[in-house]
């Protein structure tokens, strides 16, 4: 079958995501920038949520250019995904809310940790419908990136119990890794 259907339900649940998000962010009581200073948490949780979001929504894009055509092990696997993404503004407003509180912390990392899973599965499910001589076989390789990122997300939940500020800092990290696109789909595409 078609990706089309696939690619168009999967950004429509990303937007909405996204709304969701948003629509999560509370005006300040005040007119004055420094009313915005008790929202910061808010603010800097949003921030690096969207840009989770929006490295999910664009490596998806890649991932699904280097392919023609999906199985219902793929819609599944997508949608898996997606139920991961869908708990991200939950977990967003809980750490925004209570700042650095080690559960928000570490759940916040588990979403993201299961995210990442999803998005393995999800890669891996269509390989396999591709072939290991696929163009996207091809472009991620053995993607270390893929397991790095999962590991420093198993290192922050832990280290989230301790020293939130470490885990946020990792899930940062993790962030600037991913920022941007897989080139080695793009690459894969050009030729």
């Amino acid at each position: 079958m078609g990706k089309q259907r696939l690619e168009a339900f999967s950004d429509g649940v990303i937007a909405i995501i996204i709304t969701i998000m948003v629509l999560e962010l509370k005006v300040p009581n005040g007119t004055a920038l420094a009313d915005l200073v008790p929202l910061e948490p808010v603010l800097l949780s949003y921030v690096l949520s969207f840009v989770f979001v929006g490295i999910y929504w664009n490596n998806h894009h890649h991932m699904l250019h280097a392919v023609h055509h999906v199985s219902g092990a793929v819609l599944w696997a997508n949608l898996h995904l997606l139920f991961w993404l869908s708990l991200v503004p939950f977990v967003t407003r809980w750490l925004g809310e209570d700042g650095l509180a080690a559960t928000p912390v570490a759940l916040y990392g588990v979403v993201l940790l299961m995210a990442g899973c999803a998005y393995t599965i999800l890669q891996k499910v269509l390989v396999a419908r591709h072939g290991r001589d696929s163009l996207l076989a091809r472009a991620v390789g053995r993607d270390l990136k893929s397991k790095a990122s999962l590991a420093l997300y198993v290192l922050a939940i832990v280290a989230a119990l301790a020293k939130p500020i470490v885990a946020v800092a990792l899930y940062v990290v993790v962030a600037i890794l991913w920022l941007v696109p897989d080139r080695r789909i793009e690459a894969a595409l050009a030729d």
